[in-house]
């Protein structure tokens, strides 16, 4: 197999840790793999190191400083690696067959970097390649950064680029949990969970694998994160399953969109729980959901409308907080998938405007970390199709 392993700052956070990471890798390469590494700054260097600039730096010698961390892990897991009989090269922006080119605005050099990868993969036959995370090379050799979450984006853009069979993140939990274990007693592993669901939980807080770093996953590179105690790179752990893809797409039926008011609705213990199980129970599907202080909006699909409307209104009569259901419909949903969409300022507005100047009325919004699904007029549904392709 050919693998990229990346080792997060914990997992090379001491010297026994490198040791640690340097037996894995020799491990695998005894085995007959290829191996490429990527290493993150050793424990909390950069972010002990961003603490310590008290005063006016530029860019350039900011990207300069935090390098620090990363230059060092390099070199001392290659000499670990070297100290076992593992031939192994240590790269860092301005050496010789370095990877991550970045252009002009600071974003990644696309073709360049993966002809400078492929030439990489071509050694790892002779060496093992260890690679700074977080780095890369801009314009006339300067060194830029890739954001927060970097080193888990070189380890799966390069596994990409390389050509890899799998990337692996070595990092200090034993995979994506079902809860925190430091907040849910008897938390356990997830053997496999897809990309979609990963970037969802990451732009929420879950701190797994960078969310910009699941971008260059493609359905034939596996991804996997395993705990660095575990000392097998080839095993055990959570695989990341699937790829991301940016779509535009629409639901092909229409929807109705029922709307229960009452008073301080958002503020009422059990309310939303009563409706949507009352739906549920009656096995209407809901589509999708939107609270306000003083209202509850379900949409379901039309068909189902009147039994809904008969099934809502008996939780209105049932509950003095409640006060009456409401029924608009037909109704369109166009859903805009994407994973840089958390990350674009004015998103929102950037959709929302064309539309307003098609004389299109926006029904609903209901936004989630990576999607954005607007609620328009059955008739409307073509035009908004058409003009939100355009916009992605």
């Amino acid at each position: 197999m050919r693998v990229v392993a990346k080792f997060g700052g914990t997992s090379l956070g001491s010297g026994d840790r490198i040791n640690r990471a340097a037996d894995s890798i020799a491990a695998a390469v005894a085995d007959g793999h290829e191996i490429a590494v990527v290493a993150s700054a050793m424990g909390s260097t950069t972010d002990d190191l961003l603490d310590e600039i008290t005063f006016d730096a530029d860019d350039a010698d900011r990207a300069q400083i935090v390098s620090m961390g990363e230059r060092t892990s390099v070199r001392m897991l290659k000499a670990a690696l070297s100290a076992r009989g593992v031939d192994a090269e240590f790269y860092e922006p301005g050496s010789e067959g370095w990877p991550i080119v970045t252009d002009e605005f600071g974003e990644v050099d696309v073709e360049e970097t993966k002809h400078r990868a492929k030439a990489l993969s071509e050694g790892l036959q002779d060496a093992v390649p260890v690679i700074t995370g977080f780095l890369a090379e801009g314009p006339e050799g300067s060194v830029t950064t890739l954001g927060r979450g970097g080193s888990d984006t070189s380890a799966v853009m390069l596994g990409n680029y390389m050509n890899a069979d799998e990337v692996v993140i070595v990092t200090d939990v034993e995979g994506v949990m079902t809860g925190d274990p430091r907040v849910v007693e008897g938390a356990r592993n997830v053997g496999e969970i897809s990309v979609d669901e990963l970037r969802n939980l990451s732009f929420r807080g879950a701190e797994v694998v960078a969310p910009s770093a699941l971008s260059y996953k493609d359905g034939q590179l596996g991804v996997r994160v395993v705990h660095y105690q575990h000392g097998d790179l080839l095993s055990g752990g959570t695989n990341i399953e699937g790829e991301f893809q940016s779509l535009v797409d629409m639901r092909e039926q229409p929807l109705a969109c029922l709307t229960v008011a009452g008073r301080a609705i958002r503020n009422q213990p059990g309310v939303f729980q009563s409706l949507s199980a009352a739906l549920g129970e009656s096995n209407i599907n809901i589509d999708a959901v939107a609270s306000g202080l003083d209202s509850v909006t379900f949409y379901v699909d039309e068909d189902e409308a009147e039994r809904a409307e008969n099934i809502l209104h008996r939780e209105v009569i049932a509950r003095d907080e409640l006060s009456s259901v409401t029924v608009d419909s037909p109704l369109a949903v166009v859903r805009v998938t994407g994973g840089e969409l958390p990350n674009q300022p004015g998103v929102i507005q950037g959709i929302v405007d064309p539309l307003a100047d098609a004389r299109i009325n926006v029904h609903d919004i209901i936004t989630s970390a990576t999607s954005v699904a607007l609620f328009v007029g059955w008739d409307d549904r073509e035009q908004t199709l058409e003009i939100t392709q355009d916009l992605f």
